[in-house]
């Protein structure tokens, strides 16, 4: 009958109406282009002031961090499975402990068949103490297998599967995406810029988690700076910025950081 294709058509525009967000009617389609539109107060200024503190890279991030752990003579494959490995690691473990443990892994030959061949004990002993070890072991496996089984014994290219794998989160994929495979796909936050965006108020409302804090900051950071802005945090947040006890008084935002009063 005549009215079924009609019924069927107005479903789709409905249907396709709510999906890109404006259902609300015209209110919420003019409101929605001015959000990107939102920058932090003093935000390029305290960025520049970051990079000054940061200049000499002397932080543990910077001589003990993921891109300092895997073989960069290894091949391409393995050097990509030491990467996703030692962001594994990483997860609430210092850099010097990761870095200990990967220099470990690699005196045994750190590639996807030998972590198959080795036994969890062994592996367990390797990477002691890092923390959560033993649920570490675990994932390493199974994401070896993984690997070994789905791609050929490389990583995944993209986040969407990374995040899928054993022991790999959100932070991890996108670091991840950067070091191993040299895209960009979203800005990595741990706890450190996690913390520090949100002292800083470079995002619109306090967030509580990280994955939160990325979305946020994704909304309007421009995206030349993704990159960037982990290695940069962290090493702000290792040696200035710190968890307890912050050292503003060393801080060259101490004028310009929402956050530096209550410090």
């Amino acid at each position: 009958p005549a009215g079924d294709p009609r019924r069927s058509r107005r479903r789709k525009s409905i249907a396709i109406a709510y999906e890109a967000g404006q259902g609300d009617g015209t209110k919420q389609g003019m409101s929605e282009p001015q959000e990107p539109r939102w920058e932090p107060k003093h935000w390029r200024e305290q960025l520049e002031r970051i990079r000054e503190m940061r200049r000499n890279r002397d932080a543990p991030v910077d001589e003990m961090g993921v891109e300092k752990c895997f073989d960069s003579s290894a091949a391409p494959q393995v050097m990509r499975y030491q990467v996703l490995l030692s962001l594994m690691l990483s997860s609430q473990t210092k850099d010097q402990v990761t870095s200990a443990a990967m220099q470990r892994l690699r005196q045994h030959g750190l590639t996807v068949d030998r972590i198959l061949q080795m036994d969890d004990a062994t592996l367990g002993r390797i990477i002691y103490p890092v923390g959560f070890w033993r649920n570490k072991v675990k994932y390493i496996k199974q994401t070896t297998a993984i690997l070994k089984q789905k791609y050929g014994g490389d990583i995944p290219r993209s986040v969407e599967e990374l995040v899928q794998l054993p022991g790999v989160g959100p932070k991890m994929a996108h670091l991840a995406m950067t070091i191993a495979w040299d895209s960009v796909s979203g800005i990595a936050v741990d706890t450190h810029v996690h913390r520090i965006t949100n002292r800083l108020k470079w995002v619109k409302k306090e967030t509580r988690y990280p994955e939160e804090t990325r979305v946020a900051l994704e909304e309007w950071l421009p995206r030349d700076l993704w990159r960037e802005i982990n290695w940069l945090l962290v090493g702000f947040g290792q040696q200035t910025c710190l968890p307890v006890n912050p050292r503003c008084s060393e801080c060259l935002n101490q004028n310009i950081c929402p956050a530096a009063r209550k410090c």
